[in-house]
């Protein structure tokens, strides 16, 4: 078994590292791409990717990579029984309350720019929500769960293609459209986080049901390889890589949606995801950003994330089979994660971070490092949901 005090300790560092240096404070945009966002305020926001070479900052999606920090928060606060975290996820969550409309034709959406400092990616809504849905529970503050399901509504309404199973990706929300072509994702068959099931189980409302099953039948009919989907961004058909949180974003959610549904067809896609991970993490529980379909990969450009997300589920399929090797798979991922922790920096400001990939060499002997604050997210996740597995067991 993993030593429980030494992953309480790293949880800790990574904790203070994100609530820390990690979120802005001073209401000042996240490098040139954050200023070209026009985002309302930046509060609470977290800071997206650190060249530690070049000592700079830059955003590539802050709203939500905050959501999903303030997803890790609330399952730290209840992993390690302390509240006071619930506030710090609150502080995050402001960020996205604050850049959400209110009035208007497109009241609900989330000003989720990413690919294009102009246009919303519906992923990048999606992803915010769990935090939300998960904060509004723990907290017992309904202004998050009617944040995350007014967002949930606009999507069901305007992005939500029911004749194809999938969602339009890319909109404009000055234009009010969505944009189309080569350098947008017109659409996707999204089924991040689950968030559908969620909103359906708080309001009842069947058609969110409907959209998540829809959606998973859409992922079904696409698979290929095993267990995930080369024919979608992020993955590229181009080199036959695949992204290493994929099946992830995708395959995990068809636990849920399988045990909703009744139908086991979903939760064996969720087994093969599971398998993809399986051959994907390498011997030391590393996980490379340039994986292709045969599993060969590049010898730089980690993605500690990747690997942050193998174990959850890992972990998750530990406990659907009782079987204690899964368990073992996802310490190992764990492991791998820990000794990314910047532990003692020469830079304190990045103290506790988690690197999430090694550059390659670029002739000079600068470090190599470089930060994407989703490395210190999916592995606070990953941790609390670690160490609330191991007190459900005792």
């Amino acid at each position: 078994m993993m030593d429980k005090k030494e992953l309480e300790k790293s949880l800790r560092m990574a904790i203070q590292w994100l609530t820390g240096p990690g979120r802005v404070a001073d209401d000042r945009p996240v490098g040139s791409r954050g200023e070209a966002f026009h985002y309302r305020h930046w509060n609470g926001a977290i800071r997206g990717e650190y060249a530690v070479a070049e000592k700079k900052w830059d955003s590539f999606c802050p709203c939500w990579h905050t959501g999903q920090a303030v997803k890790a928060l609330v399952l730290a606060a209840r992993a390690l029984n302390e509240d006071h975290l619930l506030t710090e996820a609150e502080i995050c969550a402001g960020f996205l309350l604050g850049n959400q409309l209110q009035s208007g034709p497109d009241a609900g959406l989330i000003l989720a720019y990413e690919d294009h400092v102009d246009q919303v990616n519906t992923s990048a809504v999606l992803e915010s929500l769990d935090g939300l849905f998960l904060l509004g529970k723990a907290s017992g503050k309904e202004q998050y769960t009617r944040s995350a399901m007014a967002a949930l509504n606009w999507e069901a309404d305007h992005s939500w293609q029911p004749d194809k199973g999938m969602f339009f990706d890319s909109y404009h929300p000055v234009r009010r459209r969505f944009e189309f072509g080569d350098a947008c994702s017109s659409s996707r068959p999204l089924l991040d986080d689950a968030v559908f099931l969620t909103g359906w189980e708080i309001s009842g409302e069947s058609r969110f049901r409907d959209i998540a099953v829809a959606t998973a039948e859409t992922l079904l009919k696409n698979e290929n390889p095993d267990g995930n989907w080369l024919c979608y961004l992020p993955c590229q058909v181009e080199t036959q890589t695949i992204h290493p949180r994929h099946a992830y974003w995708w395959g995990r959610p068809m636990l849920k949606v399988g045990r909703t549904s009744g139908d086991d067809r979903y939760i064996r896609l969720f087994r093969r995801s599971v398998q993809w991970y399986s051959q994907a993490i390498r011997r030391d529980g590393g996980l490379f950003r340039g994986t292709g379909v045969d599993f060969n990969t590049d010898s730089f450009g980690h993605a500690t994330s990747g690997s942050a997300c193998a174990c959850m589920m890992f972990m998750d399929l530990a406990a659907l089979d009782q079987d204690l090797r899964w368990m073992l798979r996802a310490e190992q991922c764990l492991d791998f994660c820990m000794k990314m922790q910047l532990t003692h920096p020469a830079d304190p400001r990045l103290e506790g971070a988690i690197i999430e990939k090694i550059l390659p060499p670029d002739g000079s002997e600068q470090t190599p490092y470089y930060i994407r604050d989703l490395g210190t997210i999916f592995f606070i996740q990953a941790a609390a949901e670690y160490l609330l597995t191991c007190a459900a067991g005792k």
